[in-house]
């Protein structure tokens, strides 16, 4: 059973993913994919490669809207402008994958009001480690893309999120969902991929507080 439409607020990254696994399987048809891109070629926070992100698109059979937030463009009224157009086609709510912090809820629930549409959190106040344990157990594969040099090694970078590599990370003091900026990820094969995606390692970069992964497909 159709339960409406919705778009969501995609990184690539495991709670994304994990998000809008949890709305396909409730019934709700994901009609877009509204990624944030700080240039023409990496995506916000992620730093994840714009064909890499159209890769993903195609293998979850989703199409991919991006919100172009370089320059001086404003990043409230770039995503409030993409939401107006997404109800257009139909959408009634925009799903966010934000576990518990309130400032990002706050902002997403802002966003949408101006747009005119709900803002749906799937993840909200779960436990950060259970939510990284289902993502796994699901069969979601993922490569830390992106780690804070203050909180986790350069390392990091490239290694699949396992539950091993979850418990080492534990170990190191910081939170195993990586909720506080302290790794990201992109998700790369799992139950709603058609094939998986192949990708190279190129090397690994450091761009002042933080390690980036460059890849390439």
């Amino acid at each position: 059973m159709n339960k409406g439409k919705v778009v969501i607020s995609f990184s690539g990254g495991k709670d994304s993913i994990l998000s809008l696994y949890r709305m396909i399987k409730n019934g709700y048809e994901v009609i877009e994919l509204l990624v944030t891109f700080d240039n023409q070629n990496d995506s916000c926070f992620h730093k994840i490669p714009r064909d890499i992100l159209e890769k993903v698109s195609k293998e979850l059979e989703i199409p991919l809207t991006v919100i172009d937030c370089s320059g001086n463009k404003n990043y409230e009224e770039e995503f409030e402008k993409a939401l107006k157009v997404s109800k257009d086609k139909g959408a009634e709510v925009c799903v966010f994958g934000d576990i518990d912090i309130e400032a990002h809820k706050k902002w997403c629930l802002d966003r949408c009001n101006a747009a005119e549409l709900n803002g749906i959190f799937p993840l909200w106040q779960e436990n950060r480690e259970s939510l990284t344990n289902e993502f796994i157990d699901y069969g979601f594969k993922a490569v830390i893309k992106k780690v804070n040099l203050n909180a986790l090694g350069i390392e990091f970078l490239g290694e699949e999120l396992t539950k091993e590599v979850v418990n080492e990370i534990k170990k190191l003091g910081c939170d195993p969902s990586g909720e506080n900026g302290e790794y990201h990820t992109l998700v790369f094969d799992g139950p709603i991929f058609k094939h998986g995606i192949k990708f190279d390692k190129v090397n690994k970069e450091i761009v002042g507080d933080f390690g980036y992964l460059t890849i390439k497909i």
